[in-house]
């Protein structure tokens, strides 16, 4: 009988295993691979409104979503998270036959679609505890941090965005077509670090995310984004309170101590950020031009609405019907220079409010059915914030997160609307809210 060497007869290697952290984070990896995205240069044809590589990872993450849920059997959601989700379908498919063509009501029901119930939807499933939901915070921390570094850059070399003639607003990689950008993904890595500084796991981690929230203070302050700014102070103010008001009143003094140091005793930004500060208080009574363009494109938008009160004038209609319903005090444009692109007059083609262009383009059934998806995200949020609190510790950081991310976004909304490259993080936030308002509790309170 013929005996085998024992290097032909022994076990067989198995495949190579992943690493462990490969492992814990799981499903959430294609997430994280969507937010990455957002770090990488922005070619021309993402800035003018075209599809984006993040784009196309989202699309492949809703793919990957529904394969793994089919493959796992995994359980559906909840009959709350499904009308929830399905809310903003119903006023855009309506507002799809009024637009003016085909293929306007596609891309129009897409990118509706994409932002507000498929990728959210992508998310909620994917992610399977708080460890999930802190990896993915972590990520947002982590793009906030990279595109924060290159604002500083870009300011302190004289290479970002044109602003009072001088090419010093910090936008990071969207360039200065889309100057909200950075200020956005800034804003969402400040509300997760305060939320993981305020109820972090272990005091390192919550001692790591105090000095991340520190130093993307800085980049949203030279975005000179004044919604970004108001926006986030009322988002931060009301997570600290959450906490206690004696912990609140102690970390608004160092805040303001660290701030009188910055700007009075050092000199940090004082001449363009106290202009711009002091710029918000004059929105009313003496606006500049891209104030008065905004307020033009409110009533423009509203004068729409009241000739088609029900359903809109269609998606995408907005464009085509300004003309005839602003007045004569709306400018061609708006100017875009600086950040590596060349003066041009960029048009305004949106009210720059979400609120006001839904109304517009899709009437009160829109506006409710997708308004009314968000309030309810909101108040079961709200509630699951207030169990958190009164709860056994483990989770709080997770609830002032997705709550204090909603809550930015719907403000960010009263004067911005979805479009530009960073919109499909807007998806990803209102994921990471559905989780935490909508998933079974069994899921939401994994560790």
């Amino acid at each position: 009988m013929t005996v085998l060497p024992a290097a032909l007869t022994g076990p067989r290697p198995g495949p190579a295993r992943l690493p462990a952290a490969v492992r814990r984070a799981g499903p959430v990896l294609p997430v994280l691979l969507l937010i990455g995205m957002l770090a990488l240069p922005l070619d021309g044809g993402g800035q003018e409104g075209g599809g984006t590589p993040a784009d196309a990872v989202s699309g492949l993450l809703v793919v990957f979503c529904a394969v793994r849920a089919v493959r796992i059997r995994q359980r559906p959601l909840t009959r709350t998270a499904y009308a929830v989700l399905a809310l903003p379908v119903v006023g855009v498919a309506v507002a799809a036959l009024g637009a003016g063509s085909a293929s306007d009501a596609l891309q129009g029901t897409a990118r509706y679609c994409q932002i507000l119930v498929l990728v959210p939807a992508a998310v909620l499933l994917l992610t399977r505890g708080r460890d999930d939901f802190r990896r993915l915070a972590r990520g947002l921390v982590a793009l906030a941090l990279w595109q924060g570094a290159i604002g500083v850059h870009q300011y302190l070399t004289g290479t970002g965005a044109s602003y009072a003639g001088e090419d010093v607003r910090a936008v990071g990689t969207f360039g200065a077509t889309d100057v909200m950008g950075m200020s956005t993904v800034v804003a969402y890595g400040l509300i997760c670090s305060v939320g993981l500084a305020l109820g972090g796991p272990t005091p390192r981690a919550r001692l790591g995310a105090l000095g991340c929230a520190a130093v993307l203070v800085v980049p949203l302050a030279l975005s000179f984004s004044r919604g970004a700014w108001i926006a986030t102070a009322v988002v931060i103010a009301a997570q600290v309170a959450v906490t206690g008001l004696r912990r609140a009143a102690r970390l608004f003094t160092a805040a303001l101590a660290v701030a009188v140091v910055l700007v009075g005793g050092l000199g940090v930004g004082t001449a363009m950020l106290q202009e711009r500060l002091t710029s918000i208080t004059q929105v009313t009574a003496a606006p500049d031009q891209s104030v008065t363009d905004r307020y033009t494109m409110w009533a423009a938008a509203l004068a729409m609405w009241q000739e088609h009160p029900v359903t809109g004038v269609g998606l995408k209609n907005f464009p085509a019907h300004r003309d005839s319903h602003a007045s004569l005090a709306l400018s061609s444009g708006s100017d875009v220079a600086g950040a590596g692109e060349a003066f041009r007059r960029q048009p305004l083609l949106s009210p720059h409010n979400m609120y006001l262009l839904v109304l517009s383009e899709q009437g009160l059934l829109g506006l409710c059915a997708i308004a009314g998806g968000w309030v309810a995200l909101l108040v079961l949020g709200v509630r699951r914030l207030a169990a958190a609190r009164r709860g056994p510790p483990g989770g709080l950081d997770c609830a002032l997160i997705a709550c204090g991310l909603l809550v930015w976004q719907l403000i960010d909304f009263a004067y911005a609307d979805i479009g530009g490259p960073s919109t499909v993080l807007t998806a990803v936030v209102f994921g990471l809210a559905a989780w935490w308002a909508l998933a079974d509790r069994g899921t939401a309170a994994r560790p």
